[in-house]
């Protein structure tokens, strides 16, 4: 026997501070799967209300999302992003601390990336020395040959 199809969750219009989103359209919109925002709901990062059976996503969790996938983007540990998220509290209380937690993480990401760098630098470098002198022995091989 097939179970009943949900309906779609409402939605109310853009401009309204309680507008709700249904699971499919964040998907969309973010470009991943329904599996992925159940994933991050069972990792207690995002809580939708339930109405009618159906996830319906707030606004506030709306913008979790994007920060989640913000944070995955630049390599941050579910871990990570959960600190970041519940720096910011319920009701903004923590944003103080969430910025400045971001901007050492950033700061911290940065110097690596420098360092990684230069390092890449280093070897490209190296690396067109080498290949430099490969060419002048190839050079020197097919005049051999030719001689």
């Amino acid at each position: 026997m097939n179970a009943p199809r949900r309906k779609p969750v409402p939605v109310t219009a853009p401009s309204s501070d309680d507008e709700l989103y249904g699971i499919t359209e964040l998907a969309k919109e973010y470009g991943i799967s329904l599996r992925a925002i159940r994933f991050y709901e069972d990792k207690g990062l995002l809580a939708p209300r339930r109405i009618n059976g159906g996830r319906a996503y707030t606004r506030r969790d709306r913008v979790r999302l994007g920060l989640i996938l913000r944070g995955k983007a630049v390599g941050m540990s579910l871990a990570e992003i959960e600190h970041i998220l519940s720096l910011y509290g319920d009701h903004g209380e923590g944003h103080a601390q969430q910025l400045d937690y971001l901007i050492g993480r950033i700061d911290a990401t940065m110097t690596e990336l420098d360092t990684r760098l230069r390092h890449i630098e280093a070897m490209l470098g190296e690396l067109g020395e080498v290949r430099s002198q490969l060419k002048k022995a190839q050079a020197a091989q097919r005049r051999l040959r030719k001689g």
